[in-house]
């Protein structure tokens, strides 16, 4: 027989440490064993047993000192993927109710531990299955006896004998064979298990209960060890049994029979009711079946008297449809469109679109739309329609150009002599926003008739704005008192163009055009796209709220309160809707450019220098007009810029030109005239900025470029003054653009350009200077240097005409009168320069310079003469001092 799984003590130890890996507190294993695993129900064990498939877990009881007080647990430990035993569930002994041996399995191994602090009682309790009945007493007689042990009794056992179980733990109970250590050596001591483990295995029954258990059975089986006598005593006492049966059967006859006689009556009165019930059930059954068809026919009644009264409510309604109010048809067939009957006819026209869409198929129920009633109505419907849109469209066909005539024949509305008139067709939009709703109702009911309105429109509107403008910059150039510049700027004596006076009222009649007639055009394109219905948005969201943009001050004409209602008043970007307006206001506004080229080609007659100011203004209402609805007056703000720039640049290069004839003439002495004439031009092209500077700075850019360039070729005509000339022009560059260069960025460029080319031009000068009048001195120091690449300072004395004897000789050469030297240095620094100024400046240079290079000559003197004396810098500097 294969051992039992509780005596395995490599299983126990491997429950110890899969307990111990999960709890902090360390729990001693009572007894452990292999079970499996199954699911019942309590009173039905058994029946679950086939629907869920076994799995082997182990079973531990278990006990946990804590303090003077020990708890018992019943733990369940399942294999992990490696083998390993780790805990799956544990049970608190004190909770333990009910044990309880399935009954249905026959070989008695399987039972059922019952806890009464499950969560859901409903749920299948686990039922486990042991090896054999041996090792399921084991365990729950350990189980039992840590109940009473711990607890001080028994939880409730069904489906064993409790005194069974206590007579197999007395048969069963293991000896244990140990071995005992005495003086004469050691001898085996047999002790029962029960004794070994007395903490947990005691009698389930005392020994006072026994006894009183035996007496009670003593009671039951007298005679039961003498077969012959028990069986004898038997038979008497079945005898007796059956003869006092007979008898009680002798003495009940009379009532047997009146019992039957009753019992006959009883059947009697049952077949009259039932014959009775079954005459009842015909009467019945005919009723229910009158009953019924009365229901049927009263229900047809009912259901034709309510489809009789759908059918007028609908009839009604489709009459409503179809009939025409006699006030609608008068205004659409022929009322007049004036403005006292334009409420008529706006209410008649929405009528009109109401009941077209409303005769729609769509709109209408599939058993309508091929009524011939129906089909005629909407025919009628249409030719209303397009009579409808035919008056008004011939209406305002005339009515456009009709208002606009009136406009030109008030000469009132036009700029006159000594007086400027700002255009306002306040008045002339107000009159046709009474006729906004009835354009959108004629784009609603046949958009074609909108292409010729719009084309009358944009026509009658441009001959007005056209002479608006033409009178307007008429009058600015009447009324503007300015002479045309006629010295051209770099020609002349150097006087002419310093008593030009810098008044810019050409800038200032075109800021004026800009300024009426841009916010002016802005706003008839958006009025034109709201009024005749172009689904486009009227501003960008950027220029509503932009202050300090004087396009944004044209508002946006909103016609939100004059759109029918129903309609949709979220504006699309179609591409194809935009194209169509952009051809529009085309027409709408296409000939003013004229007006404003001419006071453009105006202004820069009379001063090239307005193109900056005018350049300003355009570029500051350029990029400010983010109109959609104005992308004509954006191209003509791009044309005007355009030309402008031409312009200017026209006026640039004829002043590049006459720097560069300059270069032509005779040899210049000085400072050639186009530099401080430059400064002049600066200073007044600064005044002239607005806004952007880009077209100036442009204009710096290749002017200065040109005069650099120049005069270089200007110097290089008499290569014996080339650092002269440029000294001296370079410093007047300087110093005439001082102040300008300090604030503008592009001149400041231009004037380290010229600071540098300046210093360079000095430095040349004065080397030059040097070089004559010490030559000597500087043509040994260099044949020094020379012969030093080739050999050693020692050996350089010994060379042709470097002994000591050669170098005394030069030396008292170069510095023997050197106060005259001096002197006549400085002579020849004053002799050529033009600019006493700078004079001062070039001396002190020139006296730098030279130190530099003596103190350097004397360097290389102490390494290849060192015990001759020569002057030292100190002294040459004070001798310097001294002139």
């Amino acid at each position: 027989m294969a051992r039992s799984s509780a005596d395995d003590m490599e299983l126990k130890r491997s429950c110890e440490a899969g307990i111990m890996s999960k709890e902090k507190d360390r729990e001693t294993v009572v007894m452990c064993m292999r079970v499996a695993k199954g699911r019942g129900v309590w009173g039905k064990a058994g029946k679950l047993g086939s629907r869920h498939m076994a799995k082997p877990r182990v079973l531990a009881v278990t006990t946990k000192a804590k303090g003077q007080r020990t708890k018992a647990f019943v733990r369940v430990l399942k294999y992990s993927n490696g083998g390993v035993l780790e805990p799956a569930k544990v049970y608190k002994m004190k909770h333990l109710s009910k044990v309880e041996v399935v009954q249905n399995d026959p070989s008695g191994c399987t039972f059922l531990l019952g806890f009464d602090n499950l969560r859901s009682q409903s749920v299948s309790p686990p039922q486990w299955t042991m090896r054999n009945k041996d090792d399921r007493n084991r365990l729950l007689m350990c189980i039992l006896n840590m109940c009473k042990e711990f607890l001080g009794g028994i939880p409730k056992v069904v489906g064993m004998d409790i005194v069974e179980m206590a007579m197999w733990a007395k048969e069963n109970t293991p000896v244990k064979v140990t071995q005992v250590s005495t003086k004469d050596g050691p001898i085996e001591s047999v002790v029962g298990e029960a004794d070994s483990q007395v903490a947990v295995e005691k009698d389930l029954v005392s020994q006072a209960e026994e006894e009183d258990i035996e007496a009670l059975l003593g009671t039951y089986v007298m005679a039961i060890g003498e077969a012959e006598a028990f069986s004898e005593r038997m038979k008497r006492e079945l005898v007796a049994l059956e003869s006092a049966n007979v008898y009680a059967l002798m003495e009940t006859e009379s009532v047997v029979e009146e019992v039957l006689e009753g019992l006959e009556i009883a059947t009697i009165c049952v077949e009259d009711m039932d014959e009775w019930l079954g005459i009842f059930n015909i009467k019945l059954r005919h009723m229910r079946e009158d009953i019924q068809s009365i229901e049927w026919r009263n229900n047809r009644l009912e259901l034709q008297s309510v489809s009789n009264v759908a059918l007028i409510d609908e009839l009604d309604k489709l009459l409503e449809l179809l009939q025409i109010p006699p006030e609608y048809e008068a205004s659409l067939t022929g009322g007049s469109f004036d403005e006292g009957n334009m409420v008529k006819n706006i209410e008649a026209c929405e009528w009109l679109t109401s009941a077209i869409k409303n005769l729609e198929a769509s709109n209408l129920d599939p058993i309508y739309v091929k009524l011939r009633a129906v089909r005629e109505k909407r025919a009628e419907f249409v030719l209303l329609k397009c009579t409808f849109v035919r008056r008004a469209s011939e209406f305002l066909r005339n009515y456009f150009p009709s208002l606009i005539d009136f406009m030109l024949n008030d000469k009132g509305n036009f700029s006159q002599r000594g007086q400027l008139q700002r255009p306002d067709h306040a008045d002339m939009r107000y009159k046709c926003r009474t006729y906004a709703r009835l354009l959108q109702h004629i784009k609603s009911l046949d958009k074609s008739c909108l292409t010729p309105l719009r084309k009358a429109y944009c026509h009658s509107l441009n001959l007005l704005i056209r002479r608006e403008a033409r009178e307007f910059s008429n009058e600015l150039r009447a009324g503007s008192k300015a002479s045309k510049s006629s010295t051209p700027l770099f020609e002349g004596p150097a006087s002419a163009n310093q008593s030009i006076s810098i008044t810019d009222t050409s800038a200032d009649a075109y800021c004026k055009m800009i300024t009426v007639f841009i916010p002016l055009l802005v706003d008839e394109s958006s009025f034109f796209a709201h009024f005749m219905c172009f689904d486009v948005s009227a501003l960008a969201p950027s220029d509503e709220s932009d202050n300090n943009n004087p396009v944004a001050e044209a508002k946006s004409i909103s016609l939100s309160s004059s759109e029918p209602s129903g309609s949709s008043a979220k504006p699309t970007n179609s591409s194809a809707e935009l194209g169509v307006l952009n051809q529009c206001l085309q027409e709408l506004l296409d000939g003013i450019q004229e007006d404003f080229y001419a006071l453009v080609d105006w202004a820069f007659k009379l001063d090239p220098l307005s193109c900056i100011s005018m350049h300003g203004i355009t570029d500051r209402y350029l990029s400010g007009q983010k109109a959609v609805v104005a992308g004509y007056v954006h191209v003509l703000l791009d044309d005007l810029e355009t030309r402008i720039s031409i312009l200017f640049s026209r006026f640039v290069d004829d002043a590049c030109y006459q720097i560069e004839k300059y270069e032509r003439n005779v040899r210049q002495i000085g400072v050639v005239p186009y530099i401080p004439r430059f400064s002049q031009l600066a200073a007044r092209m600064e005044q002239y900025i607005n806004g952007s500077r880009d077209l100036v700075d442009q204009a710096y850019t290749k002017i200065v470029t040109i005069m650099f360039v120049t005069l270089e070729k200007i110097a290089q005509v008499e290569p014996k003054y080339v650092d002269i000339v440029l000294l001296e022009n370079y410093a007047a560059f300087q110093h005439s653009l001082y102040d300008l260069a300090n604030v503008v960025p592009t001149l400041a460029k231009y004037y380290h350009q010229a600071s540098e080319a300046y210093e360079q031009a000095c430095s040349r000068h004065i080397n030059l200077v040097i070089y004559i009048h010490f030559e000597k001195l500087f043509q040994f120091a260099r044949k020094i240097e020379e012969l030093m690449y080739n050999m050693s300072p020692e050996e350089i004395p010994f060379q042709v005409g470097m002994s000591k004897v050669d170098f005394r000789k030069m030396l008292k050469s170069s510095l023997s009168g050197l106060d005259k030297t001096i002197n006549a240095m400085y002579r020849k620094l004053q002799k050529n320069i033009t600019a006493e100024e700078l004079l001062p400046s070039l001396w002190e240079k020139c006296k730098k310079e030279f130190l530099d290079k003596y103190a350097t000559f004397l360097k290389l003197i102490s390494k290849i003469y060192p015990s001759e004396t020569v002057t030292s810098v100190n002294e040459m500097r004070d001798t310097l001092a001294s002139l």
